[in-house]
Parts: C-alpha cells; sequence; structure tokens
C-alpha cells in the first residue's frame, strides 16, 4: 500500500513543480513579452484605464500634454497634446502600442507605475478609483520654444536649435524641423495611428527623427572654438594677440591638396587668433589642429562632453571627432569636416561650457516630477559634466566670440543691451551639394542665462551663404525670448 502511495505522491509533487515553474517562467520571464504582445488585448485596453499625467513646462504654467476622461468604459482616458508641432520631439506621443519622447523616457512615472508611487497605486488599488499617474515638468521655456520652430520652419530648411541655460544644463529649448502633430499618433484606434505613423515613416524629410539629439553633422567653422581652446590651453603663455601663419592656401600634408579659406578669401598671411576666429580663416586652424596632434584634439573635445553617453532621458546620439587618419585628416577635422560629426545638442554644450566658465553642466529635460497631490516626487539637482578649459581660457574665447558678433561674420545675432559671443559654421557636404550653416552663440555680460546652437541642414543654398546669414538671426531671436528682451 505504501508504494503505490509514494508514486502518486512523487507524481504529484513532480506535477506540482513543472506548473510552479511555468507560472515562474511565464511571470517572471515571459511576463513582458506577454505584456507587448499586440495580440494581448487587454493590454491594450490597460493603456487607456489609466489617468496619465500630464507634461507640462514653465513650472506647470503651459501645458504640454493632458488627458482626457471620455467617459467611455471600453477607452476611457484619452491623451491630447495642445501645443502640437513645436514641442513634438521632445515630448513625443503616447500611442496604442508605443510610446516616444519624454512620453516613453518617463513612462512609468506617467502611468503611476513606477516603484516611487508604489503607496499611491496601493490606494487607487483599494479605493477602486482609476489608476492614476505623476506629472513630468519639463525645464523648456515655452515662449522660446515656440519662436525657435517658428523661425526655424519659416527658413523652408530641416534643421534643430538647442538653448541651455549654461549654469545648470537646464535645456531651454530642443526644436526639431520639420515636426508633426503627435495628436494622431495618440488615438485609441490602431488601424488610424499605424496609418498616420506610415505616413510620417514615408516622408522623405523624415518628420520623426528628432534632428537635435538622434543625427550627427559636420559642425563646420563653429568647431573652431574647441581647437582654439585646446590651442590655448596647450601653452599659457597665448592669448588672443598671439600671431598665427594664415596663408591662402596650405598644403595638406601626403596630398596634392591645398586647403583655402571659404570662398578663397585671404586672411592676410599672417593674423592674430582673434582675428582668425573672428572672420573664420580655414588655414591657421587647420595648422593648429595639426602641430597639435589628434590625441590633444581628442582630449579637449572629450572634456567639452564629446563622446560620452548622454541620456536627457532621451537618449542623445554620441558626437565623435572621427578616429586617428592622417595629418591632412586632423587639419580638416580641426575645422569641423572629415569625420567630425556632432549634434546640435552638443554644439550647444560647447557654448554653454565657454559661458560657465570652463565648466561643461550635464544637460537635463525634466525639471521635476508631481505625484498626483501635487507633491514633489523627485527634483532635478544640476551636475557638473566636465572641466572643458580653465576660467583663464573661457575667458578668452569669449573676447574672441564676442569679436565675432561685434565685428565679424555673426553680427546678425546682435542683441540690444546684451553682449553677445558667438562662432558661425559653414559646413561642406557633397560635392556641388548646398552646405550645413550653423551658429552657436552665448549672452556674455556677468551672468550667462542662455548658449544657443542652430543647426540648418543644407542650410547654405543661394543667397543663404553662411551661419552668420540664416543661422544667427535665429539665435538672437531665441535668447531675445528667454532674456525677456
Amino acid at each position: 500500500m505504501n508504494g503505490p502511495l509514494k508514486r502518486i505522491a512523487a507524481a504529484c509533487l513532480l506535477m506540482f513543480g513543472l506548473l510552479m515553474a511555468n507560472v515562474t517562467y511565464l511571470g517572471a520571464v515571459k511576463a513582458e513579452g506577454l505584456r507587448k504582445d499586440p495580440r494581448n488585448v487587454r493590454a491594450f485596453y490597460a493603456r487607456y484605464s489609466v489617468d496619465r499625467g500630464w507634461i507640462t513646462a514653465n513650472d506647470g504654467k503651459v501645458t504640454l500634454a493632458k488627458t482626457v476622461d471620455t467617459g467611455d468604459s471600453t477607452f476611457r482616458f484619452a491623451r491630447e497634446y495642445p501645443e502640437g508641432k513645436p514641442f513634438a520631439h521632445v515630448v513625443g506621443f503616447f500611442a496604442p502600442e508605443s510610446s516616444s519622447g519624454i512620453e516613453g523616457a518617463e513612462g512609468r512615472y506617467l502611468d503611476g507605475s513606477h516603484p516611487d508611487m508604489v503607496v499611491r497605486r496601493a490606494v487607487d488599488l483599494i479605493s477602486g478609483k482609476p489608476a492614476k499617474g505623476a506629472s513630468v515638468d519639463l525645464t523648456l521655456n515655452a515662449e522660446a520654444q515656440k519662436i525657435a520652430y517658428k523661425d526655424l520652419a519659416n527658413t523652408g530648411k530641416r534643421g534643430a536649435v538647442v538653448a541651455l541655460n549654461p549654469k545648470t544644463g537646464a535645456i531651454l529649448t530642443m526644436v526639431s524641423v520639420p515636426s508633426y502633430d503627435p495628436n494622431p499618433l495618440a488615438l485609441a484606434d490602431k488601424s488610424k495611428v499605424n496609418e498616420a505613423y506610415r505616413k510620417l515613416d514615408k516622408d522623405k524629410d523624415k518628420p520623426l527623427l528628432n534632428r537635435a539629439i538622434d543625427l550627427t553633422y559636420a559642425p563646420g567653422s563653429t568647431f573652431k572654438a574647441v581647437t582654439a581652446a585646446a590651442y590655448l590651453e596647450d601653452d599659457g603663455s597665448r592669448d588672443e594677440n598671439t600671431m598665427l601663419d594664415a596663408p591662402d592656401a596650405l598644403p595638406l600634408p601626403g596630398t596634392n591638396l591645398q586647403l583655402r579659406n571659404y570662398h578663397g578669401e585671404s586672411c592676410g598671411g599672417r593674423a592674430t587668433l582673434l582675428a582668425a576666429l573672428t572672420i573664420s580663416c580655414n588655414t591657421p586652424f587647420a595648422q593648429m589642429g595639426m602641430d597639435l596632434g589628434y590625441d590633444k584634439m581628442k582630449e579637449q573635445a572629450e572634456r567639452f562632453g564629446i563622446g560620452k553617453p548622454l541620456e536627457i532621458p532621451l537618449v542623445v546620439q554620441p558626437s565623435d571627432i572621427g578616429p586617428e587618419e592622417d595629418k591632412a585628416a586632423l587639419a580638416m577635422t580641426s575645422i569641423g569636416q572629415r569625420s567630425n560629426q556632432m549634434t546640435p545638442l552638443q554644439m550647444a554644450m560647447v557654448a554653454a561650457g565657454i559661458a560657465n566658465g570652463g565648466t561643461v553642466m550635464k544637460p537635463y529635460l525634466v525639471n521635476k516630477i508631481l505625484g498626483p497631490d501635487g507633491s514633489e516626487i523627485d527634483v532635478t539637482r544640476p551636475k557638473e559634466l566636465s572641466e572643458a578649459v580653465s576660467p583663464e581660457v573661457a575667458a578668452e574665447l569669449t573676447k574672441m566670440m564676442i569679436n565675432v558678433v561685434q565685428s565679424g561674420t555673426g553680427n546678425r545675432a546682435q542683441v540690444p543691451g546684451v553682449t553677445i559671443a558667438g562662432k558661425t559654421g559653414t559646413a561642406e557636404t557633397e560635392k556641388n551639394k548646398p552646405s550645413h550653416a550653423w551658429f552657436i552663440a552665448f549672452d556674455a555680460d556677468d551672468d550667462p542665462q542662455v548658449a544657443v546652437a542652430v543647426f540648418i541642414e543644407a542650410g547654405s543654398a543661394g543667397n543663404d551663404a553662411t551661419g552668420g546669414v540664416i543661422a544667427a538671426p535665429i539665435a538672437r531671436d531665441v535668447m531675445q525670448a528667454v532674456l525677456g528682451r
């Protein structure tokens, strides 16, 4: 009798063990995959049963994303984006099966599933109320964001604008053009959302891309600010009055090519560092980079944050000066060409680091997280990312960049009553193709409030010859908006 009972008991234990293993596998290993499976209808309906937190700017005064109670028992809550296109790439969208931008990056706070909200979630469950998420307040200056979008869209070209608070790293504007209306992507109707998404995805101008952080581009002469920084840091006796060779044509070692200044202009054969940056001579900066060598150029770039992984919390495509090649390649790298590739955010960080006395702050988009009752769950504290240059070198660079705006290629960025420092850039792309136009700048009075980078893809076609012509006025308008001018 004991034998059969033992066999039955063993069989039961085995089946119970297999059952528990299967439950554990489904609940722990496969849970996330099953939850995201498009065939999981319960997950689809559950997305619209949460009173999702709002996304705001200007300390909660401007609503960028909100949830509306429809009263529908199937799809209780709907998502809306009142400000639309100017904020689309930052805010993102909340779709039936996916999300992007802040909607995705801060999704667990917005839907209330974050561990910081476990008590609130338990209260909602016990009370039978719909789950309610936290609100996310962004660092964006709404007025400056709208102006940046309008100005950039009016050029009719693709591009991006990024503005930072140089003292904190707070992102004040992040605009990408062309943009899109996120509202059609937030409908609780998969077929309509998929149709809207496919149309955007097939658009040759790729409006879903955030050109401020998703792509990198040759920075052109804006990178001369980094080359000048490396040159000044390398020898403390150098300053704005240091004389440089500035030939009309510079032979590139190991080739039969010669590098010339923009449009074949002359820089007089010799020039001070101040004059070379003011009129943006190519030849002295190319020679500067070759003399310094690749290692010193790469080290200086890294001190500005170039090459470092960044999440703001959106993931940022890393910038890079390119691999070590030969001297001719390094000459081109030193003037922002060749394999030198930067995001607009990265070039705004270069301007901000100089404005902040040489210290680069970690950029961030989230100001604070607020619980459903308005209490603060989390507040972002500014953090130093790196020490790019000494305060003395930052002061020298600032003086030279002020001269660029007052007497050089960046004069269209002037703001009445404010001292502006800047650097223009015109980056060549393919042969016989229009160039990219760039401008970086900051307000250079005693207490800098804003650093900005404007990038216009293939922006210098026709009469829009340089970054100083088409990009500088956009930077001016953004800075005026931030400064209340």
